[in-house]
């Protein structure tokens, strides 16, 4: 198998829905073979960077997933913003749009995934 978008859930109307990483995890577990592909694999970052011609010191990576955004982050050298309001909001115990985290929360989180933020928002809104 071959999986090109490795997130296990995204969130959709507040609630979290399953995606590829799911069904590749799953398949792994039962003795199948999986092409990891995308985040947090570091190929994913550098190609991005040298597609755009930049260094890592003149990225960040936003992204709502430890595992995923972060993690990739940290493994590609890079500065990171950590979304809270997102797939880890409940984790994080957080209810509502907008609402801030609390710093021990999301330290004992990121301790949890081994993805460590640059920086941490509440949310990313345009």
């Amino acid at each position: 198998m071959v999986v090109a978008n490795p997130d296990f859930v995204t969130v959709e109307a507040r609630a979290l829905r399953v995606m590829p990483g799911t069904l590749a995890a799953t398949y792994e577990k039962l003795g199948g073979e999986v092409k990891w592909m995308g985040k947090p694999g570091e190929i994913i970052y550098k190609s991005a960077m040298s597609m755009v011609g930049v260094d890592a010191a003149d990225c960040i990576a936003v992204g709502d997933s430890l595992h995923h955004d972060i993690k990739g982050a940290n493994i590609a050298g890079i500065s990171s913003a950590f979304i809270t309001g997102g797939i880890h909001a409940a984790e994080l115990g957080l209810s509502k749009f907008g609402e801030t985290a609390a710093d021990p929360s999301v330290h004992s989180l990121a301790a949890k995934y081994e993805a460590y933020p640059t920086y941490v928002l509440p949310s990313f809104t345009w």
